[in-house]
């Protein structure tokens, strides 16, 4: 039966591909966690590498779900009246000359010449999920054309570049878990979406491995009845031989933090969301190309300074071993780390009930770090007024973002996609071409990458030449 999205054969082939995963979902072979065979949303995951060719083999994204406060992180203003300041006022001095970030982060203060400070990021956009949508995909939401987001995108080119060959996990991965207010995958279809381990984390004991094992067996022997779409039921049994291996192999060692040694964990600390950088370290090794570690609890509408002394200290000690764990790896050099949220909060520091002193969201002007992978370290790129209230120096978009990520793992920004409809789509979405002036018909051949506000283009200050 032809997919009623679209009538190219190829098209056609994947929907078939589908249906053949939802017959060996029904037979209920492993489930563990957020981890099932069946359902195409696993099937391509299971084979990964790193791109060829690119000067970044890998993305970490510490995305910090629900918006932090720009000034009270990596863009603070202590010379701003109180109000705006809220309780923690101070700036102390990193280890780059120059550079300052809020005193809740003095951890990663020790780390600035590892990362640089996007200080014009701007979407003015304040809702979490449109917001979300434009920070995951770097694309700004338009009708008739929902973008996947960067990972999915990532995962893609892989498999278009016959890349995903060879390894037993998959290239697109959310830990501890996914984020749920965007759909990842867009117009790719679910079989680009990330994978959660979930209780893959957790050492097997002797019994569940029984189980599972015997279930395997089973599934042998129904398939021995044979298939009526024979080449798409032998990648089925390819991919369900892979899901056995990082359940029951030594490919779930990847996702076994007690490996590590104590000093290791230590750095890292005994929180979820130490736990789950030291994990995303540990899949790069492993040659996952993008995780998303998701950290919740920065929606703070009230009592931020409250939920701040929890919320802080984490963030601090995660992102800063982190970045050292990767440098005394030599991974740093090959591996991009972000960290940042949808959108910022609002620089004003609301006293009053009910927030009680809480910030509400604020896309006009935000902050991301950004490490590794080709980047420089020790750079501020865009700047605010003394308020924090607007972006007065290099605006950056989402697609300025994105596009500059894209470009250091090996991908072409202006690569096409394809569209189940055979719409027109882009890696960096491109806006319908202006008339060109005088002196822009000047500059033949310069490419149309990205939409024109707010952003000024990529990150080439920071890339290199």
């Amino acid at each position: 039966m032809p997919d009623p999205l679209c009538n190219h054969e190829d098209h056609s082939r994947d929907a078939l591909y589908r249906r053949s995963f939802d017959l060996v979902s029904r037979r209920d072979f492993l489930r563990i966690g957020a981890l099932t065979v069946g359902g195409l949303a696993m099937a391509p995951f299971l084979r990964a590498a790193p791109a060829s060719g690119a000067r970044a083999k890998a993305v970490i994204q510490l995305f910090l779900f629900g918006g932090p406060s720009h000034l009270d992180t990596f863009d603070p203003k202590p010379l701003a009246p109180s109000d705006f300041t809220g309780p923690w006022r101070k700036a102390i001095p990193t280890n780059v000359s120059g550079i300052e970030i809020n005193e809740l982060l003095p951890l990663s203060a020790r780390h600035a010449d590892k990362y640089t400070l996007l200080r014009g990021l701007s979407h003015s956009t304040n809702g979490h999920e449109t917001a979300t949508y434009m920070m995951q995909t770097g694309t700004k939401p338009n009708s008739g054309l929902v973008y996947p987001s960067m990972g999915a995108v990532i995962a893609y080119k892989m498999e278009e570049a016959g890349l995903l060959k060879g390894r037993a996990l998959p290239p697109y991965m959310s830990v501890p878990l996914a984020i749920g207010r965007f759909s990842e995958t867009g117009f790719l279809g679910p079989k680009y979406r990330s994978f959660t381990p979930g209780g893959l984390a957790e050492p097997i004991n002797a019994a569940e491995r029984e189980r599972l094992e015997k279930r395997s067996s089973l599934l042998d022997d129904l398939d021995a009845f044979g298939h009526s779409h024979k080449t798409v039921f032998e990648e089925a049994d390819y991919f369900r031989d892979q899901a056995r291996e990082m359940v029951l192999g030594k490919t779930r060692d990847a996702f076994d933090i007690s490996g590590e040694n104590a000093k290791t964990r230590e750095l890292y600390g005994d929180t979820e969301f130490g736990r789950s950088c030291l994990l995303a370290r540990r899949l790069v090794e492993h040659g996952v190309a993008y995780i998303t570690v998701n950290m919740r609890g920065w929606d703070t509408h009230r009592d931020q300074a409250e939920r701040y002394k929890k919320l802080m200290p984490d963030l601090d000690r995660g992102f800063s071993a982190l970045l050292t764990d990767l440098a005394q790896r030599g991974l740093l050099d090959t591996t991009i780390v972000t960290c940042g949220g949808e959108f910022g909060r609002t620089p004003k520091f609301m006293t009053e009930p009910p927030w009680n002193g809480g910030r509400n969201h604020y896309g006009a002007a935000f902050s991301w770090a950004i490490a590794g992978g080709g980047f420089k370290g020790g750079q501020i790129v865009g700047e605010t007024d003394q308020r924090a209230e607007k972006v007065i120096k290099r605006a950056i978009s989402p697609w300025d973002l994105s596009a500059s990520i894209y470009k250091l793992l090996g991908i072409d920004p202006d690569g096409a996609l394809p569209h189940p409809l055979g719409c027109a789509a882009y890696v960096t979405p491109r806006q319908e071409a202006p008339k060109p002036t005088a002196a822009a018909a000047a500059q033949a051949g310069k490419k149309n990458t990205g939409q024109a506000t707010p952003g000024e283009g990529m990150l080439k200050e920071i890339m290199p030449a």
